[in-house]
């Protein structure tokens, strides 16, 4: 009688588990952002403890919704799309655990790491040499399974999401790569072999493209495939999604340098970056007209189908970030938004409106085919989720902007004799009701959060099984 079963063409452990741990580990990341944004208000919440200060905890967050939160979420939504539309199953067969396990180490080790200060220093690259030599094993696993798929592929097709998930696994290993060349002075310490404004530079051609690469490339293929699939809808434009992918990844390399506006870097290479990065806006909006687009005959579903719902609002917000991004890095706008919360307000616009909000979307969608349901445990438990993320971010974000500007305002306003008019330590005062609404719309978002691990749990434990298994060919179909 089991020999009449069809076994299953796709493997879906590891999606499976990176699926379950992105809840995990972006609700401890979000937890961590949380506890650094109450400190700012009430800063005795450090205990008067090294390992809880602002300092440490905050690469320990950012690593966490980044690499934890973020890296699970597109490492499993890859390793399925490409077995989708690949109709072939993951190759690799123990490089499979060897990513999943291997990354999970990455990240205790650098939860362990960051709070004890053991830090390159290197924005979104701080962890040290010996970490930085797992997470290239890891890397040229994932890269061997991913591709190793695409090249076993049943179909001569490869589709565009898989173009952009190829596009950051390749771009990242680069970026990783050359940024984190150093030598290693102990077994936790080691300096950059750059110095001074090159090590700027190539910090933050690392940095500006770990968010356009890892950030937003990653994301874009995840968006490629769930949209249009959540939608029930064909990609709008398929010549678009193409002309999309060449034009971003040959711009956003380049726009590093608007990081370094009026530093010792020179001032070609900051005009650079200024032009690039203006011209990013094309490309960028172009993914994002694709994607709202493909909802074309089918905007009525966003009425009763809040997965949905998160994945469009995500693009909104995408849209919205590769707007202010690019007029951020304008010099003359940089000159009052630079080292203000204003650069927070963008960076956690794209992160809880783009990033985490596509994540959950995807999600949404991935549990209930991982475990054989019939739908998510709590429908309602999704729309209430929806709203707790949608006023979360806007609360944050908008909090920032203000403070942002009443910042750099306050910052470089000066008296008839050439005096300042303010003291940094007016400007914080200034900057406390802005972030008690950080602290609240951080809060809210983080208990969207816990309802979407209890409607996962739920749904896993007790949800309601498909009432006949896929077989092989109806999977591929």
């Amino acid at each position: 009688m089991d020999s009449q079963i069809p076994q299953p063409l796709y493997d879906y452990r590891a999606v499976k588990m990176f699926t379950v741990m992105a809840v995990v580990w972006g609700i401890v990341g979000m937890s961590v952002g949380v506890l650094i944004a109450a400190q700012l208000i009430w800063p005795v919440l450090n205990f008067d403890t090294p390992w809880l200060s602002f300092g440490r905890l905050r690469p320990l967050h950012t690593n966490a919704v980044i690499f934890a939160f973020g890296g699970c979420a597109l490492m499993g939504s890859s390793f399925y799309v490409v077995q989708r539309t690949c109709q072939a199953r993951l190759v690799g067969g123990p490089l499979i655990p060897f990513v999943f396990w291997g990354w999970q180490l990455v990240i205790v080790l650098a939860a362990i790491t960051l709070p004890m200060g053991y830090t390159s220093t290197k924005e979104y690259a701080e962890l040290e040499w010996p970490i930085d030599i797992l997470i290239t094993l890891v890397w040229v696993a994932y890269a061997i399974v991913f591709f190793g798929t695409i090249m076993k592929r049943r179909m001569s097709h490869i589709y565009v999401a898989n173009w952009f998930f190829g596009a950051f696994i390749i771009t990242v290993a680069v970026l990783h790569i050359v940024n984190s060349l150093a030598v290693p002075v102990s077994l936790t310490k080691s300096y950059s072999i750059y110095s001074g404004a090159v090590d700027a530079m190539v910090q933050w051609w690392y940095g500006h493209n770990a968010v356009g690469f890892y950030l937003t490339a990653g994301f874009l293929g995840m968006m490629y495939y769930f949209v249009p699939k959540q939608a029930g809808r064909p990609v709008y434009s398929y010549r678009l999604s193409i002309v999309h992918f060449w034009a971003l990844v040959s711009v956003y390399i380049w726009a590093g340098p608007h990081h370094l506006h009026y530093t010792a870097l020179p001032d070609w290479a900051q005009s650079l970056g200024m032009v690039m990065s203006l011209i990013l806006l094309a490309p960028s909006w172009g993914g994002m007209i694709n994607g709202m687009m493909t909802l074309s005959g089918a905007w009525h579903k966003l009425r009763t189908d809040p997965i949905l719902r998160f994945l469009v609002v995500s693009l909104s917000f995408y849209g919205m970030s590769t707007f202010e991004g690019p007029m951020m890095a304008i010099k003359t706008v940089n000159s009052l938004s630079h080292y203000t919360d204003w650069t927070i307000g963008h960076v956690h616009s794209g992160a809880l409106g783009w990033v985490a909000m596509i994540s959950i979307g995807t999600i949404y969608h991935l549990i209930p085919v991982l475990f054989e349901k019939e739908k998510m445990h709590s429908i309602p438990a999704i729309n209430f989720h929806f709203w707790l993320s949608t006023i979360g971010t806007v609360l944050y974000i908008a909090s920032m902007w203000v403070n942002g500007i009443v910042q750099g305002l306050m910052w470089r306003a000066y008296n008839s004799d050439g005096s300042l008019t303010y003291s940094f330590a007016e400007s914080v005062v200034a900057s406390h009701p802005g972030y008690i609404v950080r602290f609240i719309g951080g809060s809210i978002f983080l208990f969207g959060m816990l309802v979407m691990a209890w409607n996962v749990w739920q749904t896993i434990r007790n949800g309601e099984a498909l009432a006949v298994a896929n077989s092989p060919a109806e999977v591929a179909a």
